[in-house]
């Protein structure tokens, strides 16, 4: 009988064919090698399926409409049944001991649902050095997470009883649905750092989320951070430092808005901090979608 798989490795993959192939590879080079690898086809037209197919029964192919990175691995989630959840996206890699370590870590601190590594950053084939302000955080990563997303994905291990505790990613988010997360699962779940680089990003490329959304990424932060005031059971300390948050990334934004032009934007996006009601004084627990 064939051993259930320890891990689910799921994969989310929109038109990267050229890059997902390294990114399969880094996962089937494991050490570790319980685990069973999901690559989830977001609508892809390049022929994605085509090169999955090569790898044969090592990867599960599942293909959907074009819905967005969350839904593609919300979809993943759902379809694996392994008690550890491991995510990379199709343009990074892992390094051979990845899952080893992770999962190591993972096994002697089993009081944790979530853990993440250090990372190596390149930009078109240059060695990136990171800023303080991208340091990992380990523990109680709540503050922290609030002003950028300090958790890279394709460092992420999760057990899966995290979605039912946190939820699912947004799938309204075409961007930093991340961040969301981050933010939802950091409430009241400790996140363990695994210190060692393990993770390999290539950056710098048009057709990142990054480069996509970079004028627009803060509106999406600023919907994350509305809706987690106004949907979750934050304590007062979180509720008082998501507010100050959010009207911060508010103020900038709108500010921005009003130099180029968009003062009735500019005007929203300033004003909608005193709009959020909190969850606790909210019967509906709903805002405006921003």
């Amino acid at each position: 009988m064939e051993r259930a798989a320890e891990i689910d490795v799921v994969i989310p993959a929109f038109n990267r064919r050229r890059l997902l192939a390294a990114a399969v590879e880094s996962v089937l080079g494991q050490t570790y090698q319980n685990f069973r690898c999901l690559v989830v086809d977001d609508g892809s037209g390049d022929g994605t399926g085509k090169l999955v197919e090569k790898f044969g029964p090592a990867v599960v192919y599942l293909r959907q409409e074009n819905r967005g990175p969350a839904a593609a691995r919300n979809r993943g989630i759902r379809a694996g049944r392994a008690p550890l959840v491991a995510f990379l996206d199709s343009d990074d890699r892992w390094e051979p001991k990845k899952l080893e370590i992770q999962a190591a870590a993972m096994a002697r601190e089993k009081e944790y649902l979530i853990s993440h590594t250090q990372e190596t950053w390149y930009r078109r084939g240059e060695l990136l050095p990171q800023k303080k302000r991208h340091q990992k955080p380990s523990g109680s990563i709540f503050e922290r997470a609030l002003s950028i997303c300090v958790v890279s994905m394709s460092t992420v291990m999760v057990r899966r009883e995290l979605f039912d505790r946190a939820g699912y990613f947004d799938e309204d988010l075409p961007c930093c649905e991340d961040y969301d997360f981050w933010l939802r699962a950091s409430l009241k779940t400790p996140f363990l750092l695994v210190d060692r680089s393990l993770t390999v990003k290539e950056g710098g490329r048009p057709d990142q989320v990054s480069a996509i959304y970079r004028e627009g990424m803060d509106r999406y932060r600023i919907r994350a951070l509305a809706n987690l005031i106004a949907r979750e059971d934050l304590t007062a300390e979180q509720e008082n430092l998501a507010r100050a948050e959010l009207k911060r990334k508010c103020r900038i934004y709108g500010n921005g808005a009003g130099k180029r032009g968009r003062e009735e934007e500019g005007r929203y996006y300033l004003a909608l901090p005193d709009q959020v009601r909190s969850a606790k004084r909210s019967a509906s627990g709903s805002i405006t979608r921003v």
